[in-house]
C-alpha cells in the first residue's frame, strides 16, 4: 500500500461522482480509474479519488433496488443489482482483455531471460493493481457474484480471480503457445544452474509461482488446482530433466571411476532435492526425484553391484554406504543384502579356516617339539571364538555404519553367522563341535586365573559368548557342556567369581528360559547348603573329639544326583585308612541328619592336599582321592611292585595304570617295569605342586559321555513334543506333525526327520499313538 503515500490525503477534496443510473458515465469514471491502477500505480492515487471510485461502483449497484420490475416475473431473480452487476462485471472483462492485449504485445520480441524479467515484472504489477480493483468492487463481489454464483453459473468469479483468468486466457497462453516461449526460457535457466552457472533463483521462483496461481478450479473459483502449473512447466521438465541426466551420467561414467560417480549421484540428488526447496511447487517434489533416480541410479545400477563386492573386500564404508543409501531409492537392496551375506560367510569360514589350519600344522610339527608344545596342536576354544567374534564385530559395524542397521542386512548378517558358526574347517560334519568349543571358551573366562580380572572385562566377555551363543543350532550341547563344567568349578571351587557365574545363567535364562537353566540354578543352591553342612559338621565333630583324633581337615560337597552330571568311577576301591575314620564319621553325621537318604561317594571327583616329609624341600601335592591311596602307600615304604599297589588300592587296572602314569609323569615316583619308587630327589619350582592334571583320553571320553548324554535326551525331548502334540490335536497328519514338533524343538537343536520318525515308532509300540486306518496310514490318533 505505500503506492498510496505518494499523494497526500486532503479531507477538503471534493470530486463529483456520475449519476448512480448512469452506467456509461458510472463505466467511463471507473475506467479511468482503474487504468490509473492498472498502469499508473507507481504514480500513486489519493484517498479522496480512490473512495469516489469505491463509491461510484457502490452506488451504481444498489441505486438499481430502486426499480422494480425490470426483470420478467418467474425467473427467479430480483431486479436491480443482479442486472447492473453483470454490466459492470462485462465492461470489467473488456478492459482487462484490451489491457492485457497490449502487455502481450510488449513481449511479442523478448526471449529466454528477458522476457522471464519482464513476464516476472508484469506478474507483480498487474497482481498488485488487480488486488486493489477487487476492493473498488467488492460490493459487486459479495452480492452479485455471490448470487451468480450460487444459482449455478459458470465462469463467474470475483474480480481479482477474474483478473487472474484473463491474465491466463490474454497473456500466458498465448505466449506459451509460441513454442513453449515462457517455459523454454524457465528451462534454458534451470540447466544452467545444473551447469555451474549463477541465475536468478527468484526470478525463477516467481515466475513458477504465478504458474501455480493460473490453476483455477473452473467450478469452484475459492480453489486452484495444479494443471497449468503441471501441464505446461512440470512435465516439460521433468522431460528435460531425464535427458539431461542420462546424458551427463553416460559421460561421467565413461570418463571417471565408479566411486567418484557415486559422489556425483549424491550431489546431484541433494540439489535436485534442494531445487524443490527453493523455487518449485512441493508435489514436483516425487516426480523430479523419481526421473533423477532412473536416470542417475537405474540406469546404472550394475555397475554399482559390481563395485559393491569389491568394496565389501576392502572395507569401504563411505563408498558402501553411498551404493545403499542410492539403490534404497530404487528398492534394489535385497542383491546387496545376498552379496553381503556371502561375504560374511566367506570371511568367516577363511578365518576359522586359518586358525585351524594353523593348529593343524602345530600337531603336524608335534613329534619335533616338547610334549607340552605338542598338546597345543589342538584347537584352541579361545582362538576358535575370537576369530568368530573378530568376523561378527568387523560386519556387525559395516551393517551399523555403512548400512544405517537396515533391519535385511542385519539379518543377513545373523544368516552368515549361524551357517559360519555351526558348519566349518573346525566344525567338519560334526553339529555339536562349536556348542562345545564355545562352552569350554566361557568355562575358561569363569574360572580363576583368567585375564578379565575387572568385572566390567568379565561381563563384556560374557556378552561376547552370548553374541555366538545365539547362533548355536544345537544350544542342548551347549547346555550339557556348560553344566559339566559348571560343575567342576562348583566341586572344585575354581570359579573366578560368584558374580560371574550367577550372570552368565541370566543371560542364558534370558535367551532360552527358566527350564534351560533351572539345574543350574540348583546346583548353586546346593554348594550354598554344602558349606552349611561342613560347618554344622566340623563343629560337631570338635565337641566330639578330641583334636589329635580329627588330623584331616575337611570339606564335603553334598549333591543332589538328578541336578549334577556327575557319576562314580566304575571300579572298587578301598578308602586310605587315613580317610577312613572321617569318612565313617560323615556318614554317621548325615544319616542322623537325613534319614532315607544314600550317599554315593565321588572319588573322581575329590580332591586332597597332601603334606611331603620325605624331601629336602616341604611341599604341598594337590592329587586326586586315587592318587593319595597310591601316594600314601609310600608311608610305609619306599618301592612297591604293581601288584602290590593294586591290592592296597583295589582299583581296576585301567584306571591304576593311568593314575601310576600320571604320578611317573609328575616325577613324583620312578618306574622300573612293575617296580615304582618313591622319588627322593623330587624338584619343583612351587611349594603347592598339581598332580591331577586331566588325561586327554578321559577329556576326549568325558566329551563323548556329554554327546551320548544329549543324543539320549534328544530322543525323550522329541518323543515329549509328539505326545504334547498329539494330546492337544487328536488327530494329525505325519508332515503336519513333523513340521510341529521341528517348530517345537528347533530352539533347543535342529531335529533329524529320521530321529522324529524314530520317535513316533517308539510312541505307536508304547501305544501313546494309533493310526488311523480310515483316514490313512499317514494319519495318527492320540491314545488317551
Amino acid at each position: 500500500m505505500s503506492s498510496w503515500s505518494s499523494k497526500p490525503v486532503n479531507k477538503n477534496e471534493q470530486i463529483a461522482v456520475p449519476p448512480a443510473n448512469d452506467l456509461k458515465s458510472t463505466w467511463a469514471f471507473l475506467e479511468e480509474g482503474i487504468d490509473h491502477i492498472m498502469t499508473r500505480l507507481r504514480d500513486g492515487m489519493t484517498y479522496s479519488k480512490y473512495m469516489s471510485l469505491y463509491t461510484t461502483s457502490y452506488n451504481y449497484c444498489t441505486s438499481s433496488r430502486m426499480h422494480i420490475g425490470t426483470e420478467p416475473l418467474g425467473t427467479g431473480r430480483t431486479a436491480g443489482a443482479n442486472l447492473m452487476g453483470s454490466d459492470l462485471y462485462s465492461n470489467l472483462i473488456k478492459y482487462l482483455t484490451s489491457h492485457l492485449k497490449i502487455v502481450k504485445e510488449n513481449s511479442d520480441s523478448l526471449y529466454d531471460l528477458q522476457l522471464l524479467q519482464y513476464y516476472a515484472a508484469e506478474w507483480d504489477r498487474f497482481t498488485t493493481a488487480a488486488s486493489y480493483v477487487d476492493r473498488l468492487f467488492s460490493y459487486l463481489n459479495k452480492h452479485w457474484v455471490k448470487r451468480e454464483k450460487d444459482e449455478g453459473r459458470k465462469n463467474v468469479y470475483n474480480v481479482y480471480t477474474l483478473a487472474l483468468v484473463q491474465w491466463r486466457s490474454s497473456f500466458f497462453l498465448p505466449i506459451q503457445d509460441q513454442h513453449s516461449k515462457l517455459v523454454s526460457a524457465l528451462l534454458k535457466q534451470i540447466e544452467r544452474q545444473r551447469n555451474g552457472e549463477t541465475v536468478e533463483t527468484t526470478l525463477i521462483k516467481k515466475v513458477v509461482e504465478s504458474l501455480v496461481s493460473l490453476g483455477l478450479d473452473e467450478g469452484d473459483s475459492s480453489k486452484q488446482n495444479l494443471d497449468i502449473y503441471q501441464l505446461h512447466f512440470e512435465s516439460p521438465f521433468i522431460h528435460a530433466t531425464e535427458i539431461y541426466y542420462k546424458a551427463e551420467s553416460e559421460a561421467f561414467v565413461a570418463a571417471n571411476s565408479v566411486t567418484d560417480y557415486l559422489k556425483k549421484c549424491e550431489e546431484r540428488l541433494a540439489e535436485e532435492e534442494a531445487r524443490v526447496d527453493v523455487y518449485l511447487h512441493a508435489s514436483s517434489r516425487k516426480r523430479l526425484i523419481s526421473a533423477c533416480e532412473n536416470a542417475l541410479v537405474s540406469d546404472h545400477m550394475e555397475i554399482m553391484k559390481d563395485e559393491f563386492v569389491n568394496l565389501l573386500e576392502y572395507d569401504k564404508e563411505d563408498d558402501l554406504n553411498r551404493i545403499y543409501t542410492l539403490l534404497a531409492r530404487v528398492d534394489a537392496l535385497e542383491f546387496l543384502r545376498k552379496k553381503f551375506e556371502e561375504h560374511v560367510k566367506r570371511t568367516g569360514l577363511a578365518a576359522i579356516e586359518k586358525v585351524y589350519g594353523n593348529a593343524v600344522e602345530a600337531k603336524k610339527d608335534a613329534p619335533v617339539k616338547k610334549e607340552k608344545e605338542a598338546e597345543k596342536g589342538d584347537l584352541e576354544p579361545k582362538a576358535y571364538v575370537d576369530a568368530l567374534l573378530e568376523v561378527h564385530k568387523k560386519c556387525s559395524l559395516t551393517v551399523k555404519n555403512a548400512f544405517k542397521s537396515e533391519s535385511g542386512f542385519s539379518a543377513a548378517l545373523d544368516k552368515a553367522c549361524r551357517e559360519i558358526v555351526n558348519r566349518n574347517a573346525a566344525t567338519g560334519t560334526s553339529t555339536t563341535k562349536s556348542p562345545e568349543l564355545i562352552a569350554k571358551h566361557a568355562d575358561s573366562l569363569l574360572k580363576k586365573g583368567n585375564k578379565q580380572t575387572e568385572e566390567a572385562e568379565l561381563e563384556d566377555a560374557l556378552d561376547q559368548v552370548m553374541t555366538l551363543f545365539k547362533y548355536i543350532e544345537d544350544k542342548d550341547v551347549f547346555q550339557k557342556f556348560y553344566t559339566k563344567m559348571l560343575a567342576k568349578r562348583l566341586v572344585s571351587g575354581t570359579s573366578a567369581s560368584d558374580d560371574g557365574e550367577s550372570s552368565m545363567i541370566g543371560k542364558l535364562k534370558d535367551a532360552c528360559g527358566f527350564e534351560y537353566t533351572n539345574k543350574l540354578q540348583r546346583m548353586f543352591t546346593d554348594i550354598s547348603i554344602s558349606k552349611e553342612l561342613t560347618n554344622s559338621f566340623n563343629e560337631r565333630m570338635s565337641q566330639t573329639h578330641d583334636a589329635s583324633e580329627l588330623d584331616v581337615d575337611f570339606d564335603i560337597k553334598v549333591l543332589a544326583t538328578n541336578f549334577w552330571p556327575m557319576n562314580p568311577q566304575n571300579t572298587p576301591f578301598n578308602i586310605p585308612s587315613e580317610l577312613q575314620a572321617t569318612f565313617e564319621r560323615f556318614n554317621q553325621y548325615y544319616n542322623s541328619q537325613h534319614s532315607g537318604r544314600k550317599l554315593m561317594w565321588l572319588y573322581n571327583t575329590s580332591k586332597n592336599e597332601l603334606k611331603t616329609t620325605h624331601l629336602n624341600q616341604p611341599y604341598i601335592f594337590l592329587c586326586s582321592t586315587f592318587q593319595l591311596s597310591i601316594l600314601v602307600q609310600y608311608n610305609e615304604h619306599d618301592s612297591l611292585r604293581y601288584d602290590e599297589l593294586k591290592a592296597a588300592t583295589n582299583l581296576n587296572d585301567a584306571l591304576l595304570k593311568q593314575t601310576l602314569a600320571t604320578l611317573v609323569k609328575s616325577k613324583v615316583l620312578l618306574q622300573d617295569e612293575d617296580t615304582y619308587d618313591l622319588n627322593f630327589n623330587f624338584k619343583s619350582k612351587k611349594i603347592r605342586v598339581q598332580l591331577n592334571q586331566p588325561i586327554k583320553a578321559d577329556v576326549k571320553q568325558e566329551s563323548n559321555d556329554v554327546l551320548k548324554t544329549v543324543d539320549e535326551d534328544r530322543k525323550f525331548e522329541i518323543q515329549a513334543a509328539v505326545v504334547r502334540i498329539m494330546k492337544a490335536r487328536k488327530t494329525l497328519k505325519y508332515q503336519n506333525l513333523i513340521q510341529e514338533v521341528i517348530t517345537i524343538v528347533q530352539s533347543r537343536f535342529s531335529p533329524k526327520v529320521s530321529d522324529i520318525k524314530k520317535a513316533i515308532e517308539a510312541l505307536l509300540e508304547k501305544d501313546y499313538l494309533e493310526r488311523n486306518l480310515d483316514a490313512g496310514r499317514d494319519v495318527f490318533n492320540y491314545v488317551a
